[in-house]
């Protein structure tokens, strides 16, 4: 990867930290690690960050790509914040993408559980509040779209009667899958504006006051 632009991708929609780091627009391999942090992610982010991928490096990064969530609200953020901050200071383009769109991708591959239907719904249950649910099908560049980002359905009421999945993540597979969508909008050349790319809270920390 010497002396080449980067694509380097961040995931922290559960407790376990992935990232990943893949020369921009080729088919070098990528380099993935993971850290089972949980709520050490706030101490330990930087220092996982520069294991894979040293800090003197990081003008080498010339795209960047992030898991927006659903997922905890401080690893989320924080992620999200630090993704933000990066594309700001080096002026490089960033992308967020919703963990449940990571998933879909990974769950609709050739001989995957949903590969055969034509659209699916990937569902989170929260106790007291409800179901998290967002909707995936086919795009017409054969990725997959969300037809409907992640929300709560209260109680699971309203929820449609389609083919549903619950909405689990696979650390390693999904940080790759954002890879790869990072990989595509460079090579769409989409600008990529930091400001645009916030987390994605379904539920509200001020629901029933």
């Amino acid at each position: 990867m010497s002396g080449s632009s980067l694509l380097l991708a961040l995931h922290s929609s559960s407790e376990t930290f992935a990232l990943a780091v893949q020369v921009l627009t080729d088919d070098h391999p990528a380099q993935v690690a993971s850290f089972p942090l949980g709520r050490r992610l706030s101490n330990d982010l930087l220092v996982c960050v520069e294991e894979l991928l040293p800090a003197d490096q990081w003008p080498r990064i010339g795209r960047l790509v992030v898991a927006t969530g659903p997922g905890g609200f401080t690893g989320t953020r924080l992620t999200v914040v630090f993704a933000r901050t990066l594309a700001q200071q080096l002026a490089i383009p960033l992308h967020g993408y919703s963990s449940f769109l990571l998933m879909a991708h990974r769950l609709a591959a050739p001989g995957q559980v949903m590969a055969e239907v034509p659209r699916f719904w990937l569902t989170q249950e929260l106790p007291r509040r409800g179901v998290v649910a967002g909707c995936y099908g086919p795009a017409t560049n054969g990725a997959m779209a969300e037809l409907e980002p992640p929300r709560l359905f209260r109680g699971g009421e309203g929820l449609p009667a389609e083919p549903r999945h619950p909405a689990v993540v696979d650390p390693e597979p999904d940080v790759l899958q954002l890879l790869q969508l990072g990989q595509r909008a460079a090579a769409a050349q989409l600008p990529g504006p930091w400001q645009p790319v916030l987390p994605l809270y379904p539920t509200s920390p001020v629901d029933g006051l």
